[in-house]
């Protein structure tokens, strides 16, 4: 059995297919991600690293799962979640306009902020398939598959390296990359030329495996949702944020 993890990046979705009957993990590139649920490992579940779910009027600090998250992952990461835009922004074409419909639809009214403006055609490409493959696709983020795989702690540092105010420096990807090692990759498959490219980067290769390492507990019945209990949009989709 074959499960899946997909990260946007420039070239489409960088996408791990992990294995959990001992068969060697593997990783593609796909243009979208309705191709990953016909590819030829015919994954039962896939986490993606985008939202699942919005809301017809935006609020505070997102969704129960957005709110949620961030309060596990505290200051130093929480800030790799970022609220994601009203249902209506999907339809926007450009920067200005995704703003002027977010203002219209939150409250209190805010803009989208250019980061969610830069995934907005990710999310429109999920969202269209989401109740198709409901039951099969579900909602993950990095960093809260990394703080499950750290024994509920949230990484110590950012994933590029960066001077902290205690004189330290770390590398957050040489951390996550011994976290992978501890679950379920080897050296070798870490190794993939994959994360070394120009439309790919080895911060979507890691983000790409811990997503499937969350596919697999979904599988095992082992994830951890974000907000407990079911958080349900207008349209159907369940707003919750696995780990």
């Amino acid at each position: 059995m074959w499960v899946a993890g997909a990260d946007g990046c420039r070239a489409g979705w960088l996408v791990v297919f992990r294995s959990i009957d001992g068969q060697h993990h593997r990783v593609r590139l796909a243009r979208s991600l309705a191709h990953v649920f016909t590819a030829p490992e015919h994954p039962k579940i896939v986490a993606v690293d985008i939202p699942i779910g919005l809301l017809q009027i935006s609020q505070r600090g997102g969704r129960a799962a957005d709110r949620a998250c961030r309060k596990i992952l505290g200051r130093a990461r929480q800030s790799s979640i970022f609220p994601p835009p009203c249902r209506a922004a999907l339809k926007a074409i450009s920067f200005l306009e995704a703003c002027d419909i977010e203002r219209a639809h939150s409250l209190p009214p805010k803009k989208l902020s250019q980061q969610t403006f830069n995934i907005l055609a990710k999310i429109r490409e999920v969202d269209a398939i989401a109740l198709e493959f409901r039951g099969s696709i579900f909602e993950c983020h990095p960093e809260v598959s990394f703080w499950a795989m750290n024994d509920s702690q949230a990484m110590r540092w950012p994933k590029k390296r960066r001077k902290h105010p205690d004189g330290h420096s770390g590398s957050g990807l040489i951390e996550r990359r011994q976290l992978l090692l501890q679950n379920g990759y080897g050296e070798d498959f870490l190794a993939s030329r994959l994360g070394l490219t120009r439309d790919c980067g080895p911060d979507d290769f890691m983000d790409a495996c811990a997503a499937a390492w969350t596919a697999e507990r979904i599988v095992n019945r082992r994830g951890v949702r974000f907000p407990s209990t079911s958080d349900f949009d207008e349209l159907g989709p369940d707003m919750a944020i696995w780990a």
